[in-house]
């Protein structure tokens, strides 16, 4: 066994436990049907009592609202849809007296195309600011027309280029997720220091630290080559990724923002970084010596059912032996290597993790979102919980209309691209499978609005008041209200209810599953993922997963023997099990034992 992760490498980000809201559709106060600042600020109490340490709050700067906020027009105003900037800093203060704090969103790869920074780009070439963004002359077509610089494909519409034609100044802008999103210019020092400021701007008003967005994508390859033709013919541009995710100066940006910002601050930093799943790589960014980021979020996990090589919108088979292969990886790499994780399965840019895991039937869902709950809340890392997560909120019913109710930009410019490749009757099968696509992962899945009651709107806004965004069909029976209500004697605990004791233990036995040993045990071709996880002062604590949604017999290991069942997915009915040898596992059922010495 690996050499224990010793008590001088404890830090208050490693053990804190962070709840992502999306702040459009948490809560909403100001009957707009608009989630708000203020609804969040009513809500702490709760997030305390589930066992909640950080708040982190998608962007609600200043924004056209193009991308839900991630096209950010000016980042030291709060737009007003959401509030003030007065109506944070009493956010901040309220979590403060809850021994709560904020965590703020960090969207730098790129602006709004309404920022001040980019119009004062487009309005000429010889603008002081033109070489903030990435402008480059076109290509001409054999009559003159202008054509994108290269073959590079829009990240949140691949069948769009990456490049967006300025006509008044006959050059092309790099907008790598949208033509409402030009990227930044990394490459120019005064980008940089402008991006500093707004960090220190925010650091100094009481937040705790930064998500940050696409982190991983602000250095491109100065040359700006085509890309390979991955997607085969009939597509015009192909993911470029392999020239800007994690590019030739990422790294030398990383730590010069960590020397001239993070530094002064005892802060909490994730990088989002799609594309990257090589542990020499994430350990440059992450290890403990690295004096970059604390952690990123790694996509193994999240990107599990992608074909690989292919863009997200795509479907392929897994097992558990996929999931644990993953896990695996990384909980022994950074315990190895002096790194850190993140652990998490569900955010704003994938559907809900019950429906994708487990099966969100009547009959299995909260069994599923237990067993997922349980293998979290026991894995080395810093967690995060997303809104709806704690409740075993699901995916939107098949039944809805795509073009109706389906609000991303990701999701209606590939229902866009498939309906004029394949509709009309050209290609039925390819149509069918778009569709399958879109309802199983669909970013839509998870921003609809919470569900906090079974009252009007889910009580997240007023009766009689439209909400930005359709309530889940299911609201009636997945609610917070009615899951703190549950779980007395004699009754089946909630989903909530298990989150929440859940997180107490993680917090309790921090020695064992945030900073303990990680092995797994039984035989790779199980059809159950089960690891031990072992602390310095906490002993060895068994925890047993069966995702395969049918009942399976396993074997305790020989030599090893669980004193107590502490907990399970089926609740009480864990405790019955035997310490050793074989035991039966239900449907979707986790359970975690403590092991004799």
């Amino acid at each position: 066994m690996a050499p224990l992760t010793g008590t001088e490498q404890h830090r208050w980000w490693k053990e804190a436990i962070v709840y992502q809201i999306y702040p459009s559709t948490f809560k909403d106060t100001n009957g707009d049907g608009w989630g708000d600042v203020k609804g969040i600020t009513s809500k702490l109490d709760y997030l305390k009592e589930l066992g909640i340490d950080i708040v982190w709050v998608s962007p609600i700067y200043k924004s056209p609202q193009a991308d839900m906020g991630y096209d950010i027009a000016d980042y030291k105003v709060i737009d007003p849809i959401y509030g003030s900037l007065e109506d944070v800093d009493h956010l901040i203060a309220e979590l403060k007296k809850r021994d709560m704090k904020l965590m703020m969103d960090l969207v730098v790869n790129h602006t709004s195309e309404m920022h001040p920074w980019f119009l004062s780009s487009r309005s000429s070439k010889s603008s002081p600011k033109r070489s903030w963004y990435i402008w480059k002359t076109p290509r001409r077509s054999s009559t003159g027309e202008p054509l994108p610089p290269n073959n590079w494909a829009q990240i949140l519409g691949e069948a769009n280029s990456a490049w967006t034609y300025d006509a008044a100044t006959d050059e092309y802008y790099l907008s790598l997720f949208t033509p409402n999103q030009p990227d930044l210019n990394w490459e120019n020092p005064d980008v940089r220091a402008a991006v500093y400021d707004v960090m220190n701007f925010w650091l100094a008003r009481g937040a705790c630290g930064y998500r940050m967005d696409v982190i991983n994508m602000i250095s491109k390859d100065q040359r700006f080559p085509d890309a390979a033709e991955v997607l085969g013919p009939g597509h015009d541009y192909h993911p470029g990724g392999a020239y800007f995710v994690n590019g030739p100066r990422m790294h030398e940006f990383l730590q010069e923002m960590h020397r001239e910002v993070l530094s002064k601050y005892d802060a909490i930093t994730v990088g989002e970084m799609p594309g990257v799943s090589d542990i020499d790589e994430v350990l440059r960014s992450v290890g403990s010596a690295a004096a970059e980021l604390n952690m990123i979020f790694i996509f193994d996990i999240v990107d599990i059912d992608n074909e690989p090589g292919k863009v997200r919108f795509t479907l392929h088979p897994w097992d558990v032996h996929d999931l644990r292969r993953i896990v695996r990886k990384w909980q022994r790499a950074m315990i190895d290597r002096d790194g850190w994780n993140s652990v998490f399965v569900e955010n704003h840019d994938n559907p809900r993790s019950v429906s994708r895991y487990c099966d969100d039937g009547d009959r299995w869902r909260s069994k599923g979102a237990k067993l997922l709950a349980l293998m979290q809340t026991t894995l080395a890392g810093t967690l995060f919980v997303y809104q709806g997560e704690e409740l075993g909120m699901r995916n939107v019913p098949r039944s809805w209309d795509i073009e109706e109710e389906y609000k991303d930009i990701e999701a209606v410019n590939f229902w866009a691209k498939s309906k004029r490749l394949y509709g009309g009757g050209k290609d039925p099968a390819k149509m069918a499978l778009a569709r399958e696509i879109l309802e199983k992962k669909a970013r839509d899945h998870s921003r609809t609005p919470m569900q906090w009651t079974a009252g009007p709107n889910a009580g997240f806004c007023e009766a009689g008041v439209v909400p930005w965004m359709r309530v889940n069909d299911d609201w009636r029976d997945v609610n917070a209200e009615k899951q703190l209500a549950e779980g007395k004697e004699g009754e089946e605990m909630s989903v909530w209810r298990f989150w929440q004791r859940g997180l107490d233990s993680r917090k309790q036995h921090k020695d064992v599953f945030v900073y303990g040993d990680f092995e797994t045990v039984g035989d790779d071709r199980d059809e159950v993922f089960a690891y031990v996880r072992t602390g310095e002062r906490g002993g060895r604590w068994l925890v047993v997963l069966n995702f395969s949604g049918k009942v399976v017999g396993w074997d305790v290991p020989v030599g090893m023997e669980v004193e107590t069942w502490v907990a399970g997915s089926w609740d009480n009915e864990a405790v019955e099990k035997k310490g050793k040898g074989r035991i039966e596992l239900r449907e979707w059922e986790g359970i975690l034992g403590k092991c004799k010495d």
